[in-house]
C-alpha cells in the first residue's frame, strides 16, 4: 500500500492506496503534507470495481455503524460519522466522483458546511459563484473569468458559520485549473447563471434563493436529520451572501455587474 497525506479545505486527509494503482490521485488531491497522526478523514481506495459510469443512480445502505453508498462504477464503505471509508472505484472518474460523495456527506455531517455546483472565482481577495441548471455555463462563466484566480470550476467547498462563509481551493476540478497562490477568500456573491443578449442581475429574496439553491448542492439524502442539516447550513449561506440572478453575454463584461 502506499499513503498519501493531504488537505480539503480545513480537513487532515490521509489516503491508502492499492499498489500497483494507476489512477493518477496526484492530479486530484495534491500531497500537501508529510505526514498525518490524527486525520480528520481516514481512507482506503482500491480500483476494480464495477464498470464505467452509467448514471448519478446510487443506493444508499444505512446501518447501526456503517453507510454504504453504491454506484455502478463505486462503492463507498464509511463509518456513520464519514470519518473512515473504504472506496472501491473502475476508473479515475468513478474516484472524482466517490470522493466528492464522501466529503460533502462528511462536512454536513459535521455541520461545516456545503459541496455546491458551481465555479468560483476571485476579485479583489473576494470569493464570487456561479451556479445554475445543468449547461447553464458555469464553466463558461468560469472560462470568461481568467485570469481572475479560480478556487473551483465544478464544485465550491463553502463553510458556513453563523457570522462568516468562506470558500476554500477545491481539488473537485472539470477542466480548469488554477496557478494562484490564493487558498481561502470570503464569499461575497451567489450568481444564479442564465445565458442572454445583454448583462443584467437581480437580487432574490433569500427565500426564493434559499429554493434556488437546494438542488445545487452535492448531497446524497438517506436521513430526515442530515437533511435538515443541510436546510439549516442554507438559510445561513443566505441570511450572509447576497444571491443575484446574473443574465449574461458570452464575454467578461458580466463581471463590470459584479465588480
Amino acid at each position: 500500500m502506499k499513503t498519501l497525506y493531504t488537505k480539503i479545505a480545513d480537513h487532515n486527509v490521509t489516503i491508502s492506496i492499492s499498489n500497483p494503482f494507476s489512477l493518477h490521485l496526484e492530479k486530484l488531491l495534491k500531497a500537501e503534507i508529510q505526514s498525518n497522526e490524527n486525520p480528520d478523514i481516514d481512507l482506503v481506495i482500491n480500483k476494480g470495481f464495477g464498470k464505467p459510469f452509467v448514471g448519478f443512480d446510487i443506493n444508499i445502505t444505512k446501518a447501526k455503524n456503517k453507510i454504504t453508498f453504491e454506484r455502478a462504477d463505486y462503492l463507498i464503505e464509511a463509518t456513520t460519522d464519514y470519518k473512515s471509508a473504504t472506496i472501491h472505484v473502475h476508473d479515475e472518474l468513478a474516484l472524482k466522483h466517490a470522493l466528492m460523495n464522501l466529503y460533502s456527506s462528511y462536512i454536513v455531517y459535521h455541520n461545516w458546511g456545503l459541496l455546491i455546483h458551481s465555479s468560483c472565482a476571485l476579485e479583489a481577495g473576494k470569493a464570487h459563484i456561479f451556479s445554475g441548471h445543468s449547461g447553464a455555463g458555469k464553466s463558461t462563466a468560469a472560462r470568461l473569468s481568467q485570469p481572475r484566480e479560480l478556487l473551483s470550476d465544478e464544485a465550491s467547498i463553502v463553510k458556513i458559520t453563523d457570522d462568516t462563509i468562506t470558500i476554500f481551493d477545491s481539488p473537485f476540478r472539470s477542466e480548469l485549473n488554477s496557478d494562484g497562490t490564493h487558498q481561502v477568500a470570503p464569499l461575497a456573491s451567489i450568481q444564479l447563471l442564465n445565458q442572454s443578449l445583454q448583462n443584467k442581475r437581480e437580487q432574490l429574496k433569500k427565500s426564493d434563493a434559499l429554493v434556488s439553491l437546494v438542488d445545487k448542492v452535492f448531497y446524497w439524502a438517506h436521513s430526515p436529520e442530515e437533511s435538515k442539516k443541510v436546510m439549516g447550513l442554507l438559510k445561513t449561506l443566505v441570511s450572509n451572501v447576497p444571491v443575484y440572478d446574473l443574465y449574461f453575454k458570452k464575454d467578461n463584461t458580466f463581471w463590470e455587474l459584479i465588480s
